[in-house]
Protein backbone atom coordinates (compact mmCIF):
# COMPACT_ATOMS: atom_id res chain seq x y z
CA UNK A 1 0.00 0.00 0.00
CA UNK A 2 3.06 2.11 0.18
CA UNK A 3 2.92 3.52 -2.95
CA UNK A 4 -1.28 3.99 -3.31
CA UNK A 5 -2.54 7.17 -5.55
CA UNK A 6 -4.34 9.32 -3.18
CA UNK A 7 -7.65 8.29 -5.41
CA UNK A 8 -7.39 4.51 -4.51
CA UNK A 9 -6.58 5.72 -0.74
CA UNK A 10 -9.25 7.90 -0.41
CA UNK A 11 -11.60 5.24 -2.35
CA UNK A 12 -10.36 2.91 0.77
CA UNK A 13 -11.27 5.40 3.76
CA UNK A 14 -14.77 5.82 2.48
CA UNK A 15 -14.73 2.30 2.24
CA UNK A 16 -13.87 1.85 6.09
CA UNK A 17 -16.16 4.34 7.09
CA UNK A 18 -19.36 3.20 5.25
CA UNK A 19 -18.29 -0.67 6.92
CA UNK A 20 -18.03 1.02 10.21
CA UNK A 21 -21.29 2.90 10.22
CA UNK A 22 -22.35 5.94 12.06
CA UNK A 23 -19.85 8.01 14.44
CA UNK A 24 -16.43 6.26 12.37
CA UNK A 25 -15.18 8.82 10.64
CA UNK A 26 -15.66 10.97 13.87
CA UNK A 27 -13.99 8.86 15.93
CA UNK A 28 -10.69 8.01 14.03
CA UNK A 29 -10.62 11.36 13.10
CA UNK A 30 -9.57 12.11 16.76
CA UNK A 31 -6.87 9.76 16.43
CA UNK A 32 -3.41 11.52 17.65
CA UNK A 33 -0.68 9.31 17.05
CA UNK A 34 2.68 9.89 19.70
CA UNK A 35 4.57 12.50 17.48
CA UNK A 36 8.46 13.07 18.06
CA UNK A 37 10.21 16.80 17.65
CA UNK A 38 9.83 16.27 14.08
CA UNK A 39 6.28 15.79 13.66
CA UNK A 40 6.01 12.20 13.07
CA UNK A 41 5.24 9.11 14.97
CA UNK A 42 8.97 7.74 15.82
CA UNK A 43 7.72 4.00 14.62
CA UNK A 44 6.51 4.70 11.47
CA UNK A 45 2.54 4.84 12.25
CA UNK A 46 0.24 6.53 10.05
CA UNK A 47 -2.67 7.17 11.07
CA UNK A 48 -4.27 8.40 7.60
CA UNK A 49 -2.57 4.96 6.30
CA UNK A 50 -3.93 3.09 8.95
CA UNK A 51 -7.65 4.14 8.00
CA UNK A 52 -7.53 3.32 4.45
CA UNK A 53 -5.61 0.02 4.90
CA UNK A 54 -7.98 -1.22 7.25
CA UNK A 55 -10.89 -1.35 5.14
CA UNK A 56 -10.60 -4.67 3.92
CA UNK A 57 -9.67 -6.21 7.56
CA UNK A 58 -13.10 -3.94 8.84
CA UNK A 59 -14.68 -6.40 5.48
CA UNK A 60 -13.21 -9.29 7.56
CA UNK A 61 -14.25 -7.73 11.05
CA UNK A 62 -18.35 -7.47 9.42
CA UNK A 63 -18.76 -9.83 6.52
CA UNK A 64 -16.44 -12.54 7.08
CA UNK A 65 -15.78 -13.13 10.71
CA UNK A 66 -19.23 -11.53 12.22
CA UNK A 67 -16.97 -10.40 15.10
CA UNK A 68 -18.98 -10.36 18.37
CA UNK A 69 -17.19 -8.02 20.80
CA UNK A 70 -17.43 -8.39 24.51
CA UNK A 71 -16.11 -5.74 27.04
CA UNK A 72 -14.47 -3.70 24.99
CA UNK A 73 -14.97 -0.71 27.64
CA UNK A 74 -12.70 -2.51 30.23
CA UNK A 75 -10.22 -1.44 27.60
CA UNK A 76 -8.84 2.18 29.21
CA UNK A 77 -9.12 4.72 26.62
CA UNK A 78 -6.10 6.19 27.09
CA UNK A 79 -2.73 5.67 28.81
CA UNK A 80 -0.02 3.05 29.07
CA UNK A 81 -2.20 -0.55 29.08
CA UNK A 82 -1.29 -4.25 28.17
CA UNK A 83 -3.77 -6.24 26.17
CA UNK A 84 -3.02 -10.05 26.78
CA UNK A 85 -4.47 -12.26 24.16
CA UNK A 86 -4.03 -15.68 23.41
CA UNK A 87 -3.33 -16.68 19.96
CA UNK A 88 -4.14 -19.50 17.12
CA UNK A 89 -5.68 -19.19 13.76
CA UNK A 90 -1.55 -20.00 11.56
CA UNK A 91 -2.05 -16.67 10.40
CA UNK A 92 -2.13 -13.67 12.67
CA UNK A 93 -6.37 -12.58 12.10
CA UNK A 94 -6.80 -12.55 15.81
CA UNK A 95 -4.43 -9.82 16.06
CA UNK A 96 -6.22 -7.68 13.35
CA UNK A 97 -8.86 -8.23 14.80
CA UNK A 98 -8.81 -7.40 18.15
CA UNK A 99 -7.35 -3.95 16.27
CA UNK A 100 -10.25 -3.01 14.50
CA UNK A 101 -12.07 -3.72 17.42
CA UNK A 102 -10.04 -1.51 19.34
CA UNK A 103 -10.72 1.28 16.23
CA UNK A 104 -13.84 1.34 15.60
CA UNK A 105 -15.84 -0.15 18.12
CA UNK A 106 -13.96 1.47 21.21
CA UNK A 107 -15.29 4.98 21.90
CA UNK A 108 -13.03 6.90 21.84
CA UNK A 109 -10.71 4.47 19.16
CA UNK A 110 -7.44 3.61 20.92
CA UNK A 111 -4.43 1.77 18.15
CA UNK A 112 -3.10 -0.91 19.69
CA UNK A 113 0.40 -2.02 18.84
CA UNK A 114 0.61 -5.35 18.34
CA UNK A 115 4.37 -6.99 18.87
CA UNK A 116 5.23 -9.29 15.94
CA UNK A 117 8.50 -11.84 16.06
CA UNK A 118 11.46 -10.92 14.75
CA UNK A 119 11.11 -12.44 11.55
CA UNK A 120 7.93 -10.80 10.04
CA UNK A 121 9.75 -7.94 9.18
CA UNK A 122 11.99 -9.83 6.76
CA UNK A 123 8.64 -11.19 4.58
CA UNK A 124 9.24 -9.20 1.37
CA UNK A 125 6.61 -5.71 1.19
CA UNK A 126 5.67 -7.08 5.25
CA UNK A 127 8.21 -4.60 7.11
CA UNK A 128 6.83 -1.33 5.79
CA UNK A 129 3.30 -1.93 5.73
CA UNK A 130 3.59 -3.67 9.35
CA UNK A 131 5.32 -0.12 10.64
CA UNK A 132 3.35 2.67 9.11
CA UNK A 133 0.22 0.10 10.87
CA UNK A 134 1.60 0.63 14.01
CA UNK A 135 3.28 -2.70 14.39
CA UNK A 136 6.57 -3.16 16.09
CA UNK A 137 9.20 -5.85 16.66
CA UNK A 138 8.22 -6.66 20.12
CA UNK A 139 11.65 -5.95 21.69
CA UNK A 140 12.05 -4.82 25.39
CA UNK A 141 13.14 -1.44 24.51
CA UNK A 142 10.61 -0.75 21.99
CA UNK A 143 8.18 -2.00 24.49
CA UNK A 144 9.26 0.32 27.18
CA UNK A 145 9.61 3.39 24.87
CA UNK A 146 5.97 2.65 23.77
CA UNK A 147 4.87 2.13 27.48
CA UNK A 148 6.30 5.48 28.59
CA UNK A 149 4.52 7.12 25.75
CA UNK A 150 1.06 6.00 27.28
CA UNK A 151 0.34 3.40 24.09
CA UNK A 152 -1.74 0.63 24.24
CA UNK A 153 0.38 -2.92 23.47
CA UNK A 154 -1.07 -5.91 22.05
CA UNK A 155 0.76 -9.29 23.55
CA UNK A 156 0.94 -12.73 22.97
CA UNK A 157 2.39 -14.50 25.60
CA UNK A 158 2.22 -17.77 23.83
CA UNK A 159 4.35 -17.17 20.76
CA UNK A 160 3.87 -18.61 17.60
CA UNK A 161 3.96 -21.51 19.71
CA UNK A 162 0.36 -20.68 20.15
CA UNK A 163 -0.55 -19.67 16.95
CA UNK A 164 0.72 -22.85 14.94
CA UNK A 165 -0.79 -25.03 17.82
CA UNK A 166 -2.47 -28.51 16.15
CA UNK A 167 -6.22 -28.32 15.82
CA UNK A 168 -6.27 -31.25 18.25
CA UNK A 169 -4.99 -28.80 21.02
CA UNK A 170 -7.38 -26.24 20.28
CA UNK A 171 -8.20 -23.48 23.32
CA UNK A 172 -5.43 -24.97 24.88
CA UNK A 173 -3.39 -22.69 26.27
CA UNK A 174 0.62 -23.17 25.87
CA UNK A 175 2.49 -21.46 29.13
CA UNK A 176 2.86 -17.71 28.94
CA UNK A 177 6.35 -16.20 28.85
CA UNK A 178 7.05 -13.85 31.66
CA UNK A 179 8.03 -10.96 29.21
CA UNK A 180 4.61 -8.83 29.73
CA UNK A 181 4.36 -9.42 33.18
CA UNK A 182 8.28 -7.40 33.97
CA UNK A 183 6.46 -4.79 31.28
CA UNK A 184 3.73 -4.37 33.56
CA UNK A 185 5.68 -4.05 36.51
CA UNK A 186 8.60 -2.01 35.59
CA UNK A 187 5.89 0.60 34.05
CA UNK A 188 2.87 0.33 36.36
CA UNK A 189 0.50 -0.95 33.61
CA UNK A 190 -2.93 -2.56 33.95
CA UNK A 191 -3.25 -5.47 31.74
CA UNK A 192 -6.49 -6.47 30.06
CA UNK A 193 -6.87 -10.16 29.50
CA UNK A 194 -8.51 -11.07 26.10
CA UNK A 195 -10.22 -14.22 25.60
CA UNK A 196 -10.07 -14.81 21.18
CA UNK A 197 -13.36 -17.92 20.20
CA UNK A 198 -13.13 -18.82 16.58
CA UNK A 199 -9.42 -18.14 15.16
CA UNK A 200 -9.11 -22.22 15.90
CA UNK A 201 -11.32 -22.85 13.14
CA UNK A 202 -10.49 -21.01 10.43
CA UNK A 203 -8.17 -22.77 9.61
CA UNK A 204 -7.46 -25.72 11.31
CA UNK A 205 -3.72 -27.26 11.13
CA UNK A 206 -3.71 -31.19 10.62
CA UNK A 207 0.26 -30.85 10.85
CA UNK A 208 3.29 -29.24 10.88
CA UNK A 209 5.91 -29.84 8.20
CA UNK A 210 8.90 -28.59 10.11
CA UNK A 211 11.93 -29.62 8.26
CA UNK A 212 10.36 -27.43 5.43
CA UNK A 213 9.70 -24.96 8.00
CA UNK A 214 13.49 -24.81 8.93
CA UNK A 215 14.36 -24.79 5.28
CA UNK A 216 12.38 -21.34 4.30
CA UNK A 217 13.08 -19.68 7.57
CA UNK A 218 9.64 -20.01 8.98
CA UNK A 219 8.74 -20.89 12.28
CA UNK A 220 5.99 -23.20 11.13
CA UNK A 221 4.60 -24.57 8.12
CA UNK A 222 1.13 -25.93 8.75
CA UNK A 223 -0.62 -28.47 6.63
CA UNK A 224 -4.80 -27.13 7.35
CA UNK A 225 -7.44 -27.97 4.86
CA UNK A 226 -7.82 -24.20 3.91
CA UNK A 227 -5.54 -22.69 1.20
CA UNK A 228 -3.78 -20.45 3.24
CA UNK A 229 -3.81 -17.40 3.57
CA UNK A 230 -7.74 -17.79 2.72
CA UNK A 231 -9.02 -18.61 5.85
CA UNK A 232 -12.38 -20.41 6.53
CA UNK A 233 -15.51 -18.24 8.01
CA UNK A 234 -14.91 -19.11 11.54
CA UNK A 235 -17.65 -16.34 13.63
CA UNK A 236 -15.03 -14.78 16.19
CA UNK A 237 -16.27 -13.67 19.82
CA UNK A 238 -13.44 -11.70 21.61
CA UNK A 239 -14.13 -10.88 25.01
CA UNK A 240 -12.08 -8.59 27.18
CA UNK A 241 -11.97 -9.04 30.80
CA UNK A 242 -11.64 -6.47 33.75
CA UNK A 243 -8.18 -4.78 33.99
CA UNK A 244 -5.86 -6.48 36.42
CA UNK A 245 -2.90 -4.62 38.45
CA UNK A 246 0.09 -5.97 40.29
CA UNK A 247 2.80 -4.73 42.38
CA UNK A 248 6.15 -5.84 42.79
CA UNK A 249 9.66 -5.75 40.92
CA UNK A 250 10.55 -6.75 37.56
CA UNK A 251 13.53 -8.55 39.35
CA UNK A 252 11.04 -10.38 41.23
CA UNK A 253 12.60 -14.52 41.27
CA UNK A 254 11.29 -16.78 39.05
CA UNK A 255 8.42 -18.14 41.23
CA UNK A 256 6.73 -14.83 42.32
CA UNK A 257 6.74 -13.93 38.14
CA UNK A 258 5.32 -16.94 37.80
CA UNK A 259 2.34 -16.95 40.11
CA UNK A 260 1.74 -13.22 38.73
CA UNK A 261 1.63 -15.09 35.24
CA UNK A 262 -0.64 -17.40 36.23
CA UNK A 263 -3.15 -15.03 37.27
CA UNK A 264 -3.38 -13.58 33.91
CA UNK A 265 -3.44 -17.28 32.32
CA UNK A 266 -6.39 -17.79 34.43
CA UNK A 267 -8.09 -14.64 33.30
CA UNK A 268 -7.93 -15.71 29.72
CA UNK A 269 -8.53 -19.20 30.03
CA UNK A 270 -11.90 -18.25 31.62
CA UNK A 271 -12.74 -15.81 29.16
CA UNK A 272 -12.12 -18.45 26.28
CA UNK A 273 -14.53 -21.14 28.85
CA UNK A 274 -17.41 -18.20 28.42
CA UNK A 275 -16.79 -17.94 24.76
CA UNK A 276 -16.66 -21.44 24.06
CA UNK A 277 -19.92 -22.32 26.40
CA UNK A 278 -21.84 -19.40 25.08
CA UNK A 279 -21.58 -19.86 21.30
CA UNK A 280 -24.07 -21.50 19.34
CA UNK A 281 -22.22 -22.46 15.85
CA UNK A 282 -18.83 -22.34 14.78
CA UNK A 283 -19.40 -21.17 11.38
CA UNK A 284 -22.99 -19.59 11.77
Amino acid sequence: MAGLGEALRERLKAWTFELGGPGTRARLETLTPPRNEYGVDPYGLDVEFVVAAIAPLLWLYKKYFRVELHGVDRVPGEGRVLVVANHSGQLPFDAAMIEVGLLVDKDPPRVARALVERWVPTLPFVSTFMARCGQIVGTPENCRRLLAADEALLVFPEGVRGLNKPFSERYRLRKFGPGFMRLALESGAPIVPCGVVGAEEQAPALADLKPLARLLGMPAFPITPTILPLPLPARYHIRFGEPLRFTGSPDDDDAELERKVSEVERAVRSLLERGLAERRSIYL
